[in-house]
């Protein structure tokens, strides 16, 4: 039974089969201005629960200013977002939306003055409710899971940026979100230290988490993404599984785009 044939029978295999269809986020017709500059132009996407979607084009495409409009850290003025069925808007329920979308970012963010368990363990103590001990136990074990077990009572100042933004996923896996946001993760890092945060982020993609990926690293979109999203000029311009996207793309701006990638 598909999500249009309700003709047939109606049991609960079916409803919980549809709710499995159903996207856990839905954009329909995105707007974004800054001030007279058009960020986004209409830009329609479904994410699949357990997809992973990988969003790369040239710089000022609106790749990232997409994306962070998913949690509203962007306000947008046209179309909207829901995340599990939910309307991401300013008002009481964003918080409610915000916890259930971790979010990594380009710059680490994480609080300077704390170890590197108390930034993992924040989340779930303030936002989840917690006990102390409960949540650092859920630190501790994502703090091993990325691969930082004996780095747990570090600053960030005494870490690499590849442990820092290893870090920064954990926090964000900390609060159980229903997807992660990825942010152009690896553009801040040394080029030996790429590798590190691509191997944890492949590990998770495995796992079955739902995350959607700003990033210009192709041989990873190629390696880990179920879709690839090419944006150009705030335009979602095409999108395809890896294997066709970078085998036989159809536009001719993809196809410019990774000639130029490639042969840079």
């Amino acid at each position: 039974m598909t999500i249009n044939d309700r003709s047939g029978s109606d049991n609960t295999t079916d409803k919980a089969t549809d709710l499995a269809m159903q996207p856990l986020i839905r954009i329909r017709n995105l707007q974004k201005h800054y001030g007279r500059f058009q960020a986004l132009h209409g830009v329609d996407l479904d994410i699949m629960p357990g997809e992973v979607v990988v969003v790369v084009g040239p710089s000022g495409s609106g790749k990232s200013t997409l994306i962070r409009c998913i949690n509203l850290l962007e306000p947008y003025q046209g179309g909207e977002v829901l995340v599990d069925g939910e309307r991401v808007q300013a008002g009481r329920a964003l918080a409610r939306v915000r916890a259930e979308v971790g979010m990594v970012f380009q710059s680490f963010n994480l609080f300077p003055h704390l170890t590197a368990l108390r930034n993992v363990a924040l989340g779930p103590l303030r936002v989840r409710g917690l006990s102390q001990a409960q949540a650092d136990e859920r630190a501790r074990a994502l703090l091993a899971k990325v691969g930082l077990a004996e780095q747990a009572d570090k600053r960030p100042s005494q870490l690499s940026g590849g442990q820092q933004q290893r870090v920064a996923i954990a926090r964000a896996l900390a609060m159980e979100p229903k997807v992660l946001l990825f942010d152009e993760p690896t553009s801040a890092l040394d080029p030996e230290m790429v590798g590190e945060v691509l191997d944890v982020m492949q590990s998770l993609a495995r796992s079955g988490v739902t995350m959607v990926i700003v990033t210009h690293e192709m041989g990873f979109a190629r390696r880990v993404a179920d879709r690839v999203v090419f944006m150009e000029g705030g335009r979602i311009v095409e999108q395809a599984p890896p294997a066709e996207f970078f085998a036989s793309p159809r536009e001719e701006r993809t196809r410019a785009f990774l000639q130029a990638v490639f042969h840079h």
